[in-house]
């Protein structure tokens, strides 16, 4: 990956291609995310950096990836953005919970597989 892939013109150029495509205006995008409007634009001009904590709230009031907004990966994909979110709510269960998660997704899995047999 080259330097200019992750520089701060990128992530203002997702920011705002990632909000366009969401059919969001600054403010949508403030009030999803928990911030100001003026950030966003402070943001989607380049004049400021978000802390991690606002690269993580903006990525998940866009549904994309906080890789995708730093210009690490093309792939603006929600089910990315849906997986990581789940993943994080995963790590902070317990470990049997974490078990039940696991057998419950397994009979969901089961489920759609007989499904797609044409099973009930």
């Amino acid at each position: 990956m080259d330097e200019s892939s992750t520089s701060p013109e990128t992530f203002s150029a997702r920011l705002r291609n990632a909000r366009a495509a969401r059919n969001l205006s600054q403010g949508d995008l403030a009030s999803r995310a928990g911030l100001q409007a003026s950030a966003v634009s402070h943001f989607e001009t380049g004049t400021r950096k978000p802390s991690f904590d606002n690269l993580r709230r903006l990525a998940d009031a866009l549904r994309v990836t906080t890789d995708y907004l730093l210009g690490r990966t093309d792939l603006m994909d929600s089910s990315t953005a849906t997986a990581d979110q789940l993943h994080r709510h995963y790590s902070g269960l317990s470990t049997e919970y974490q078990e039940m998660a696991d057998d419950f997704i397994e009979m969901l899995a089961s489920k759609a597989k007989q499904r797609r047999r044409g099973g009930p």
